[in-house]
């Protein structure tokens, strides 16, 4: 099975935000952009593993600042780390007031999605190879998230989390 570089999974996907995608007070909702999310991080991850997908995990997903009714709504996606048969996607998504020339950081956020053979079972993945000093951060950082997220959803002891087992443990 092939490596891949990082880079080969990056999107950007963007929208508009029109009035059926807002609140009352004319923000963006929080499930519309979620549900974007959800489709970048899937497209970066079929990217790497040329095979269907489904979302295993979505981490925090904080809002620093609302996108407003009319602003243009950019996702970046990338790849940070694959393991067996999941994968890690590192999302941005930026708001932009084309009018004001204005564009800011909305959130961050994770995703993990488990990539399928054609019967609907976990399949391995290529082997990610980080690239950028900044990508081999992500990708250290990686094994820590997924730890974490193993253990919040019972899945992991927490004395079997090498990398957390401080945090736990007395």
């Amino acid at each position: 099975m092939n490596t891949k570089k990082p880079q080969e999974t990056f999107v950007i996907m963007s929208e508009l935000v029109l009035p059926n995608d807002t609140n009352t007070l004319g923000n963006l909702m929080g499930g519309k952009l979620m549900h974007w999310m959800d489709i970048a991080a899937a497209i970066s991850s079929q990217k790497h593993c040329n095979c269907p997908v489904v979302t295993a995990s979505v981490d925090n997903v904080s809002f620093t600042q609302p996108i407003r009714l009319g602003n243009l709504l950019t996702i970046e996606a990338k790849l940070t780390r694959s393991f067996n048969t999941s994968m890690e996607v590192y999302l941005r998504v930026w708001g932009e007031d084309l009018t004001a020339q204005y564009k800011y950081l909305s959130n961050e956020a994770y995703m993990t999605f488990v990539a399928l053979d054609p019967h609907g079972k976990p399949r391995k993945v290529p082997e990610l190879v980080p690239d950028t000093d900044l990508e081999k951060k992500m990708f250290e950082g990686a094994l820590r998230r997924r730890q974490l997220r193993l253990i919040l959803g019972g899945k992991m002891k927490t004395e079997d989390a090498g990398e957390l087992r401080a945090l736990f443990m007395k």
